[in-house]
């Protein structure tokens, strides 16, 4: 999947999340875990979602491919982000997903709340 189409799917997500009310924090936070794709506040709760694309289901969905390890990398990269924000860093949290499926990114879109926990 080219940049481009990664960030096109990035943009269709954080769109149709501020359309349900949550706000933009932030967007693709690097450390070196791994990369959060969007960090938002949903009223009381800061919400990390990672944005997952596939042209086809085949493979088992985008949601599917979020892994173990994936999941850790994630967790680690929010920790980090809330040492680097300690005003937020007593809300509540979650971590969503969100999957856009088909063509170049036009397909189905699915927004998985509290996809996984932080363990």
């Amino acid at each position: 999947m080219s940049r481009q189409l990664g960030q096109a799917a990035e943009q269709r997500a954080c769109a149709e999340l501020q359309r349900h009310g949550l706000r933009l924090l932030a967007r693709n936070f690097s450390s070196r875990h791994g990369e959060l794709d969007l960090i938002m506040q949903d009223g009381a709760e800061l919400v990390f979602v990672e944005v997952r694309m596939r042209r086809q289901a085949s493979h088992g969905g985008a949601a599917a491919s979020i892994t173990a390890t994936k999941r850790q990398r994630l967790v680690r990269t929010a920790a980090l982000w809330l040492q680097q924000n300690p005003q937020l860093s007593r809300q509540p949290c979650r971590f969503d997903v969100v999957s856009v499926e088909g063509p170049a990114g036009h397909g189905s879109l699915q927004w998985i709340r509290a996809a996984f926990e932080a363990d």
